[in-house]
């Protein structure tokens, strides 16, 4: 294929993935099977890596996100971002509409908008193509999270129709119920902390250094607001519903997201009918902006020092109720977490009836100051999970007994610890405690590790109770005649089950590795760690500071993994999965060519055409090796933007030659 046949091809597979991820992720339409669209995907990424030059910066592989710089470039928004007042009294919204009518001459239309409870972010569109993304800052001033927004599969990277040629759109992004609940269960398994609620998790996610593991986060959003020197409509609802032309998700009017009165009435009726529907949404608010419709008008009631006079919004409190505290329970997860939850009287609290909610560990009972009998505040304020979140002192009755954290483990008895700098209690027993047996077991047949068709936590249940699993490898052992004799297993799910287990050995290092289920070790570090170790052995015989030098790996996880490979237990099991025939080390991967054989590279910086992580993968596809440090052996310095002066100074003393972006894919071009 000649460079202008592939120029040709990449324009129109880009073009196609665009579409279909506008039909999937914005009109919520599945044009094509997932197969379809991956082959689509893979065939446009093997035309950018052999045509490395024609790939563009808003290509639809750019999608699963890269490496960027240890910091995000502070720049000047083009409009200032300022926030708006807020109000909990629906009396005082009444005035703030008198106010403006008495200010402006002639009929008022208003927009009533959802408050969503995300993240504000204005991105800058110029010839219909993504340039740059900025969060509110101080509203004078945002930090740049453009490789971060472009992996957002709702935020268009290419426009169609009829756009401005230069314009910035703003809105929210946020993160979807379903899936915080998803990171959360994820966080759970992996014995780590657990998220707060929804928005803090986006705020943290949007600003997170490395992109790859945003684009993983599902994040989701609504734009609404458009600026420009000039626009074609004159109102705000009008610019919204044309944007919708553009290829943005916007708030949909059939859905209520978005409605225009012309009435202190129709204003009333929108917050009444979201103060109960919010329940049912799928995302957070946590309240309704009101804003004058016409462009016009609002340049003509101006701002305040802090805020536009022609917008308001009103925040909905926070949904409290009170129920009787009837006993604690402690479960324990898989790290061998302790777990306090509280029973509850039933009580109805946003639209479910609540009956028990998670204390999360000592501390917080104690800070509670938790008695069983108690009368307690629940809320659901921004929160999937309710939560306890204090006491009724007045209505506490003589004869309440103050919550003792249990001592022993409440499966097997075993003496509980607590590690220093370490919130929750711990049960040590790993091989024996039943639930940390399952869990483990679970966890390495589960989608993302092992995938092992056929089992689940039901069977393993019933294998662990019929003593045939102890642990992952016990799975190899098992026989055909074995699971016929179980009760409720078929001839069929009993072969299904074989042929699972057996297809399972073709599982990946990064999958296995994952699977183990290592303490803090989810599916991204276990990526990095397979990556960076190529082999179970490397990663055993791994020094502290080696680990720590691998990227998104801090002390914390680089302790736990070689607490891992010292547990005997832990390394008889490797040796039983590897002679049931489980590859413990990376395949070697197809050769571009061999141009920078016996050469260590080091990746600095941020870069226009590639991501970091692409570059690496460049690499090593042409015989080279990644390094994080440069030492005497470094053969080349490939340097981006912003880069360290350190690493830039030692470059320089130790003679390594330095590369530009446009430099490294003419070498490996020849």
């Amino acid at each position: 294929m000649t460079i202008a046949e592939a120029k040709i091809e990449i324009e129109r597979l880009s073009e196609l993935i665009h579409q279909y991820n506008y039909s999937y992720y914005v009109e919520t339409s599945s044009k094509i099977s997932d197969f379809e669209f991956d082959t689509l995907l893979k065939n446009l990424q093997e035309l950018e890596a052999e045509f490395p030059t024609l790939s563009s910066v808003n290509s639809p592989t750019k999608r699963v996100g890269a490496d960027i710089s240890k910091k995000f470039e502070t720049v000047e928004h083009e409009y200032p971002m300022l926030s708006l007042s807020n109000t909990y009294s629906q009396e005082e919204i009444i005035e703030w509409e008198n106010r403006i009518k008495k200010l402006v001459d002639g009929p008022i239309e208003y927009v009533c908008e959802l408050k969503y409870d995300g993240v504000a972010i204005g991105i800058k569109y110029i010839d219909g193509q993504l340039i740059r993304a900025l969060t509110r800052g101080d509203g004078e001033k945002g930090e740049d999270v453009t490789a971060n927004v472009r992996t957002i599969q709702s935020i268009p990277l290419i426009l169609k129709n009829d756009y401005p040629k230069d314009f910035e759109i703003r809105g929210e992004i946020f993160m979807p119920h379903a899936q915080f609940k998803r990171l959360n269960d994820e966080r759970l398994e992996n014995g780590e902390p657990l998220f707060a609620n929804p928005r803090n998790t986006a705020a943290g996610s949007i600003k997170l250094l490395d992109s790859k593991i945003v684009s993983e986060r599902g994040l989701d959003s609504f734009l609404y607001g458009i600026y420009a020197s000039s626009l074609a409509d004159e109102g705000h609802f009008e610019s919204v519903e044309r944007a919708a032309n553009w290829g943005f998700k916007i708030p949909q009017q059939q859905n209520r997201f978005i409605e225009k009165t012309n009435s202190i009435e129709g204003i009333m009726n929108f917050i009444d009918f979201w103060n109960t529907e919010r329940e049912n949404l799928p995302f957070d608010i946590d309240g309704i902006v009101i804003k004058v419709n016409n462009y016009q008008q609002q340049k003509s009631l101006g701002f305040t020092a802090k805020s536009p006079r022609w917008a308001i919004s009103y925040k909905f409190k926070a949904n409290r109720v009170e129920t009787i505290l009837e006993s604690v329970v402690y479960q324990v997860g898989r790290t061998g977490a302790i777990t306090p939850v509280a029973n509850l009287s039933p009580v109805s609290l946003g639209g479910t009836t609540v009956k028990r909610a998670s204390l999360h560990n000592a501390d917080q009972i104690q800070k509670l100051d938790l008695n069983i009998g108690d009368t307690v505040f629940l809320e659901k304020g921004g929160e999937i999970i309710p939560k306890i979140v204090g006491v009724n002192i007045e209505k506490r009755k003589t004869g309440t007994t103050p919550i003792i954290f249990i001592e022993n483990c409440p499966e097997c008895q075993t003496k509980l610890i607590r590690l220093e700098g370490e919130a929750h209690h711990y049960c040590s027993n790993e091989q024996d405690c039943p639930p940390q047996v399952k869990g483990k077991i679970e966890h390495f047949i589960s989608k993302k590790a092992l995938d092992i068709d056929g089992l689940g936590s039901e069977t393993i249940d019933l294998l662990y109770t019929k003593n045939l699993v102890k642990n992952p490898a016990d799975l190899y052992d098992l026989t055909f005649e074995q699971l016929i004799n179980l009760d409720r297993m078929a001839e069929k799910s009993a072969k299904n089950l074989i042929l699972g287990i057996e297809n399972s050995k073709k599982s990946t290092f990064e999958r296995i590795l994952f699977g183990l289920g290592i303490r803090f070790v989810g599916e991204t570090v276990a990526k990095k760690l397979a990556k960076q170790f190529i082999s179970i052995d490397n990663l055993q015989h791994a020094e502290l500071n080696e680990l720590v030098e691998t990227e998104e790996i801090g002390e914390k996880i680089a302790v736990s993994v070689q607490a891992y490979f010292k547990d005997e237990n832990n390394l008889k099991l490797i040796k039983r999965l590897i002679n049931n025939g489980l590859r413990f080390e990376l395949e070697e991967k197809e050769m571009l060519s061999s141009i920078l054989i016996d050469k260590i590279v080091v990746v600095s910086g941020t870069f226009t055409t590639f991501s970091r992580e692409e570059l690496k993968e460049l690499i090593e596809k042409n015989g080279g090796k990644n390094a994080s440090s440069i030492s005497s052996k470094t053969s080349y310095l490939l340097a981006g933007e912003n880069m360290g002066p350190a690493k830039l100074k030692q470059a320089t003393s130790l003679k390594v030659q330095i590369l530009s972006e446009d430099e490294f894919i003419k070498l490996i071009s020849s």
